[in-house]
Formats: C-alpha cells, structure tokens, sequence
C-alpha cells in the first residue's frame, strides 16, 4: 500500500524534490524524512523505490545530501558545502555501456544505500550546468520550498502561483486597502 505524499510541491528534479521534503505547513515545520517510511514516500515520488530501500542507512545518507544540498542552494560555492556534496559524489559513478539502443549510462554504487543521495546530488550538478540561475527558492516569506524555473522568460518567483503567489497577492491587497 503507497502512503500518499503529503508535501504542497512535488515533481522538481530530484535534488529539488529532495530539499522539498521540508515545508511549512500552517506556520509550522514539517519534514517527510523523519523515518524509513517517509524515505519510502519520497522514492516512490522519484521512481526509486524499486531499486533502494527504505532503510535507516539509506534515510542517513539520504539527510546528508539533502543539508549538503540546501546549503549549497543557500550559499552557492560554500567551499564546506562544496566538500560535502563532493564526499557524496565520492559514493558512485557513471559507467558507460553499450546497449542494444546504442550508447548508454548508469549509474554504480559500491554501497546501494548510497543510491539515493548520489543521484540528488548528481543531479543538482546537472542543473548546474544546464541553468544555475534557475534554481530557485520561493519568494514567499513563509515559505521554504524550492524549484527550478523552466518558465519562457525565466522570471518564476513562487513554488506555486496558486498557494504562495496568491498569498502574497493577497497580503499586499490587504495592505493597501488598510492603508486606505
């Protein structure tokens, strides 16, 4: 039986999706990965449930690239952040193959457990290098969700124009016509 995700935003690329698992809900903190068993919602989000666990040791490793990974969101180029992310990256590696499509990549990881951390912090690398200026935290005060902005002009300001834009169209509204 599949738990149902409980987060207000769900579908980033995995690196995003995976610092997505903390968010206020109603003024308070909320945090998916406080046991295996969020750890299981949040892989099966990403389609990695059928090839890691949802274990302790994978929810450790797990945690580590996720503060590695907000603390490079938050202060890019943080030479500690840096190390850590690059400590992570230490646990796999791309192994190219040749398939009966052609050429081919996968991903190898001398510990499994390792699997999930490595492909979020992998695939932030991957945002880096298509788009680091679109990698995005909500404008919202209250607000600690991040995306990654694949708008036409590049100007997305909100996790979601229906919850967080509105909110914040809403408050300036209410600011006006109070000052008035």
């Amino acid at each position: 039986m599949t738990v149902p995700d409980p987060r207000p935003l769900t579908g980033e690329p995995v690196s995003l999706d995976l610092l997505n698992t903390r968010w206020v809900e109603e003024g308070e903190r909320r945090d998916l990965l406080t046991g295996p068993d969020g750890l299981a919602v949040w892989l099966a989000a990403n389609g990695l449930d059928a090839e890691f666990a949802a274990d302790d040791a994978t929810l450790r490793h797990t945690l580590a690239a996720r503060d590695a990974l907000l603390a490079l969101v938050d202060r890019p180029g943080d030479p500690t952040a840096v190390e850590r992310l690059d400590a992570i990256l230490g646990h796999g590696r791309i192994r190219a193959t040749l398939t009966v499509d052609g050429p081919g990549e996968r991903p190898e990881f001398r510990d499994p457990a390792w699997g999930p951390a490595w492909l979020a912090a992998r695939n932030y690398l991957d945002l880096l290098r298509t788009a680091p200026d679109r990698i995005r935290a909500c404008a919202h005060e209250a607000c600690i969700l991040h995306f990654f902005d694949t708008s036409r002009n590049g100007t997305r300001r909100w996790c979601s124009m229906a919850v967080c834009g509105n909110r914040a169209k809403a408050s300036r509204h209410y600011a006006r016509t109070k000052e008035n």
